[in-house]
């Protein structure tokens, strides 16, 4: 990577927006839904959840990855996930115990991320991860959508359906993760 790279610096900024859009996000989940706020959230968690792809393509595509980005911008997609998971249990939107299983599941991936890199594996994101961060996107983003904005009298039930496939997709990835990578608590 050239330091004369003009968008060198653009992912990680494109990630730092993911931490404010995550947070606008939260506060506006916290007020009162009438459509408006809900529809304002749910553009929120929308860009925010988008920018997840930008700033994988323009680091990629400009050769612009950093250190700080392969840090942060997982990092920003959890505080994401997160944030939408808790400030969904309130609003009766999604049980709670849902919430608890996908966010222990993300906590021990993580964990299992750093033993991995300090016995110098590098732990990759699979194709399966990656489909069940997209499956999280579309549910979460389903259940924020305020009702009665779009004539679909059943919407956040489908939202549900949608938070429920991505748990198992969650919990398959998770062990998917746990058994690719056994050999690092085998080891001696």
């Amino acid at each position: 990577m050239s330091t004369s790279n003009p968008v060198r610096h653009l992912p990680n900024l494109i990630t730092a927006a993911r931490f404010l859009l995550t947070a606008l996000m939260a506060v506006l989940l916290m007020c009162e839904q009438t459509r408006s706020m809900g529809f304002a959230a749910w553009l929120v968690f929308s860009i925010a959840a988008a920018s997840d792809w930008v700033d994988g393509y323009v680091a990629r595509r400009y050769e612009a990855v950093t250190v700080l980005g392969k840090l942060m911008d997982p990092l920003a997609d959890k505080v994401l996930v997160t944030a939408a998971l808790i400030m969904l249990i309130p609003l009766d939107r999604l049980p709670a115990w849902i919430a608890v299983v996908i966010l222990t599941r993300e906590m021990m991936v993580t964990g299992l991320r750093g033993v991995a890199s300090a016995s110098g594996i590098v732990v990759a994101a699979s194709g399966l991860g990656k489909f069940k961060s997209i499956m999280q996107y579309i549910g979460l983003g389903t259940l924020i959508f305020p009702l009665g904005v779009v004539p679909i009298p059943c919407l956040h039930q489908i939202g549900l359906v949608l938070i429920y496939a991505a748990l198992v997709l969650t919990v398959w990835s998770g062990l998917d993760y746990f058994y690719k990578l056994r050999r690092v608590f085998l080891e001696a």
